[in-house]
């Protein structure tokens, strides 16, 4: 697993103290560019409504999931897809803003305009693949939850801070449909760390075992973080390796992409979560694997 980013989504909301450029200052110098218009690939989830909306706003300096946009904004969102497409095509993880995980078909919020994991994961599935879907974000991925509640080609599981914003994801969300029980919801008490987290992992993995996954994207938000200012959840570095691990021994072909995450050390985090794959993807040599389970 590489690590894919480009200094476009610098250029966007900039200033902000929530979702601002400063989550990613430390990439740039370290990871060189990478891009792909993603433009094309937009409305394989949302509306030419919600495309001209994001567009026109953007143009015009207009005001959409609680950001101020630019037209450096569109640029950044438009490649935010096309780096998401690009990770769930080799396996690599796509840092960028701005995030996805809230927007849905015909909304934007959250911070988020276009559903990058929504767009990558039905671009799969339009070539035929079934994939699950590991949202680690400390917010409940609601915009992509409603994207895929009626599909069974889609295995949806977030894993987040219970009764924190936006204030869905409970465990009787299952969905519906075609795509009755292809939602799980894993909420997670305030002040909860490394075990819990570790623990609803394990349960995903046992259920996405069922559902035989082609592929496994991961809405990699690092707002569950323990030096996260907007949530009161406790994970280490090492839970965010010990993810990317278990994950990547158990599913042949897994790819990332950045969601939240509202502190200094999205660079660290996100390291840990590539590491951990890389060690997963290795062949074990023997009885003894120096790589199993540190949680």
């Amino acid at each position: 697993m590489n690590i894919l980013f480009n200094t476009k989504f610098l250029a966007h909301n900039e200033q902000s103290e929530a979702e601002g450029r400063y989550r990613i200052e430390q990439f740039p110098g370290k990871y060189k560019n990478t891009d792909l218009d993603g433009e094309e690939f937009i409305t394989l989830v949302h509306t030419q409504e919600h495309k001209k909306l994001i567009y026109d706003a953007c143009m015009n300096s207009g005001i959409e999931a609680e950001v101020e946009l630019t037209p450096s904004s569109y640029e950044a969102a438009v490649s935010a897809v096309g780096l998401t497409v690009k990770a769930s095509e080799q396996g690599d993880f796509a840092v960028i803003r701005p995030p996805g995980h809230h927007a849905g078909k015909e909304r934007a919020e959250g911070f988020c305009l276009f559903n990058n994991i929504a767009i990558a994961t039905q671009k799969l599935v339009n070539e035929g693949k079934k994939v699950f879907i590991l949202d680690i974000d400390g917010h409940h991925g609601d915009g992509t939850q409603s994207i895929f509640y009626e599909s069974d080609r889609v295995l949806f599981c977030s894993v987040h801070q219970l009764n924190a914003y936006p204030f869905s994801g409970f465990p009787n969300e299952k969905g519906s449909g075609n795509g009755e029980g292809y939602t799980l919801n894993l909420p997670l008490m305030a002040g909860s760390g490394d075990v819990e987290f570790l623990d609803a992992l394990k349960k995903a993995i046992r259920t996405a075992y069922s559902f035989k996954p082609d592929v496994v994207g991961v809405s990699a938000g690092f707002d569950a973080y323990e030096k996260d200012r907007l949530l009161s959840l406790k994970y280490t570095k090492k839970a965010y390796y010990e993810c990317g691990l278990q994950l990547r021994k158990a599913f042949p072909i897994v790819f990332g992409v950045l969601e939240g995450g509202y502190h200094n050390d999205i660079l660290e985090c996100v390291e840990a979560f590539v590491e951990g794959v890389n060690v997963g993807a290795r062949p074990r040599t023997g009885m003894y694997d120096s790589g199993m389970s540190i949680g």
